[in-house]
């Protein structure tokens, strides 16, 4: 049994067309260290509610719910937001309460180029921008992947091996 919040990718693919996950992308943990950061400010208003005077206690708790709650739904929108590469297409799910799918073909994937800044390359994330034939903007800037020079290979091994990119090569 799948949970509410788990973006449950196997159910967009195309299983009659024989349509496999190659690859599914969360986002690097980094997504995560300003929701921590949050919830950790909100600890701190929590704690600092005793020391308060009595008429204004209110004010600390109620921003540390607000701030907490912020906290959560970043968290939970990094958590079900999905980059997935199939053997047919590239496809991206995210959203908590209502859900987004872009999508787009092998065939349309024109460049893919990796941005990895100088923080990224010493925690091992980057980002990718897709450039295609149709710009659909749901699919052009996928941001904090994980190992993204794996990612980018195993993107230009399904496209070589598709045949939409010069002659196959048989071993």
């Amino acid at each position: 049994m799948r949970g509410i919040f788990d973006p449950n990718i196997r159910r967009h693919l195309l299983r009659e067309e024989g349509e496999v996950i190659v690859d599914e992308v969360r986002h690097h943990g980094i997504v995560y260290l300003q929701p921590i950061a949050e919830a950790v400010v909100a600890l701190a208003l929590v704690v600092a509610v005793p020391f308060v005077d009595l008429d204004l206690a209110w004010l600390p708790f109620a921003l540390a719910l607000a701030i907490l709650a912020h906290a959560t739904w970043r968290a939970l929108s990094e958590h079900m937001d999905r980059f997935v590469i199939t053997n047919m297409r590239v496809f991206r799910v995210h959203g908590v309460l209502s859900q987004q799918l872009a999508t787009m073909p092998l065939s349309r994937i024109l460049d893919i180029t990796v941005k990895k800044p100088l923080h990224g390359r010493l925690l091992g994330f980057g980002h990718f921008v897709f450039e295609s034939a149709a710009q659909e903007q749901g699919l052009r800037d996928i941001r904090f992947v994980g190992r993204p020079d794996d990612r980018d290979l195993a993107i230009q091994r399904v496209v070589q091996r598709s045949g939409l990119r010069g002659p196959r090569v048989s071993n």
